[in-house]
C-alpha cells in the first residue's frame, strides 16, 4: 500500500508536471505528498558562498526554493490528498532524496527525469542514482513532450526532445 510519497522537485520547468503525476498517484491511493527540494552549491563557489554564518546565500536559496515549492504544490490537486509542508536541504540531490525517503519512511519516491546528455552519460543522472540506490519504490516522470523516434530509421527507439530532421533525400 502506498500511503506516503516523497515528491522530489527541482527548479526545472518540468517540476509542475512531476507534481501533477505525483498528485494523481496520491489521489488513487489516498496518500500523503511530502514535497522536497535538494539544493546543491557548486564547488566552484567560494567557501563563504557554501554556508558560512555571515553569508546570506543559503538563506536566500532556501527561501526561493520554499516559495517555489509552495507555488507548485499550491496548484489545484485532486481532492482528498494531503500535502505536507515542503522541506529544503543542501547537499548531493540523489543522496538527500534517499536520506529523506528513509527518514520519512515513505513508500514511494517520485521525481522527474531530465534527459541523459553530456556528463550525465558518464556520471549518471539524479533519477538513475536514486533508482539504483533507494530501498523504496521509485517512479520517474518523463516529459510528455518527448517522443520516441527511431535512431537510424530502424526499429530501435530512443528519447529525443524537439523535432528530428528526416532522412537526407
Amino acid at each position: 500500500m502506498i500511503t506516503r510519497i516523497l515528491l522530489a522537485l527541482d527548479g526545472s520547468p518540468r517540476a509542475p508536471g512531476v507534481f501533477d503525476a505525483a498528485a494523481e498517484i496520491a489521489a488513487r491511493f489516498g496518500a500523503t505528498l511530502l514535497p522536497f527540494r535538494a539544493l546543491f552549491v557548486a564547488p566552484e563557489f567560494p567557501a563563504a558562498a557554501a554556508g558560512s554564518e555571515s553569508d546570506a546565500l543559503p538563506d536566500y536559496l532556501t527561501k526561493g526554493a520554499l516559495d517555489e515549492l509552495v507555488r507548485i504544490t499550491g496548484r489545484p490537486a485532486p481532492p482528498g490528498i494531503r500535502i505536507e509542508a515542503p522541506v529544503v536541504r543542501f547537499g548531493s540531490p540523489w543522496r538527500l532524496i534517499i536520506e529523506m525517503s528513509e527518514e520519512l519512511d515513505v513508500d514511494l519516491i517520485v521525481l522527474g527525469s531530465h534527459g541523459y546528455h553530456g556528463l550525465d552519460r558518464i556520471l549518471g543522472t539524479t533519477a538513475a542514482s536514486v533508482a539504483n540506490h533507494a530501498h523504496r519504490h521509485v517512479f520517474v516522470v518523463h516529459d510528455r513532450t518527448e517522443r520516441l523516434v527511431p535512431h537510424d530509421g530502424g526499429s530501435s527507439p530512443y528519447r529525443v526532445t524537439g523535432s528530428r530532421p528526416g532522412p537526407a533525400g
